[in-house]
């Protein structure tokens, strides 16, 4: 078999030297936005000479503990790890089976009542209820308070979320439902083994938005969760950089050779350990972000 050639394109001069250009402004670009956080990381293992002798660095001289020690010391920041792991997964599972079954039959053209249930959703996009009614729904109509339910719940829906599946949903061809039916599926094995196969970018997008909204989730944790058992990780490094403050170096705990934190590697030390899990998750979704925001948010 004869082997194929291929063309190379040959650029010019001007067109190598935009490319370069191009390249230098995009790396820029990437370097501002990663070296705050590399500073962040960096200053909770620094010490406290050295924060307040340096404005700003890289790599600590001399590397301590102390603030992950401090964070760590009492357990309650493992406790709220497992409890924000825990309301993560739960909440992006719940989140993901509402929007997916509403968008499913809003993005059907034959479905009765589409367009008035559609604007229905979009509706709540402008309008709520306000923090004082939802909270005395939450708390003591529904009973919901000091229990995951009340994270889960109130936002099992996001309507801007739901509306991306539902433009996916609507682009895929009618072909593939009819050609579903025609093998004797119903709407709901068309659903689960014909649709939701195909929607592998969309699902991993959004739930991806669902998981970062759930493990920041702050305001409604601190107005419905009392119970510290049941506190997530940003409540409790919340707490802990308030006290950071009362603590002095005679609370009895061996900070080792360094001394007691400082209260600004406590600050970044809280940021990290609040950060890192999250991020940990998007290299699982990098291929599908792209392609499901896009064609989610122009189809339809």
């Amino acid at each position: 078999m004869a082997k194929t050639k291929t063309l190379k394109v040959k650029r010019s001069p001007a067109d190598q030297a935009v490319q370069v250009i191009i390249y230098l402004i995009v790396a820029m670009a990437a370097l501002l936005t990663v070296l705050p956080f590399i500073y962040i990381v960096a200053g909770s293992f620094a010490t406290e000479r050295e924060l307040t002798e340096r404005a700003f660095f890289l790599i600590p001289r001399t590397v301590s503990l102390n603030a992950y020690q401090y964070i760590f010391k009492t357990g309650d920041a493992i406790n709220g790890l497992k409890n924000s792991i825990f309301v993560t997964l739960v909440g992006t599972l719940i989140n993901m089976f509402f929007s997916c079954t509403l968008a499913y039959p809003l993005s059907r053209p034959y479905f009765k009542g589409r367009t008035f249930f559609t604007n229905m959703v979009i509706v709540t996009m402008l309008f709520s209820g306000g923090m004082v009614p939802t909270y005395i729904m939450v708390a003591n109509v529904l009973h919901l308070r000091d229990t995951f339910w009340a994270l889960w719940l109130p936002g099992a829906i996001n309507p801007f979320n739901m509306i991306i599946i539902k433009n996916f949903f609507q682009g895929m061809p009618m072909e593939l439902e009819e050609a579903a039916r025609i093998d004797g599926c119903n709407d709901g094995q068309t659903f689960i083994k014909i649709i939701l196969p195909l929607s592998k970018p969309v699902l991993a997008s959004v739930s991806l938005f669902y998981a970062v909204t759930h493990w920041n989730s702050y305001f409604n944790a601190m107005m419905y969760i009392s119970d510290k058992n049941k506190e997530v990780v940003q409540i409790v490094l919340r707490r802990i950089i308030f006290l950071t403050s009362a603590v002095t170096t005679e609370s009895g705990f061996d900070w080792g050779p360094f001394g007691m934190p400082p209260e600004k590697a406590v600050k970044m030390a809280t940021t990290v350990v609040a950060t890192v899990p999250i991020l940990l998750i998007y290299p699982f979704v990098q291929k599908y972000f792209t392609q499901g925001v896009m064609v989610g948010a122009v189809k339809g």
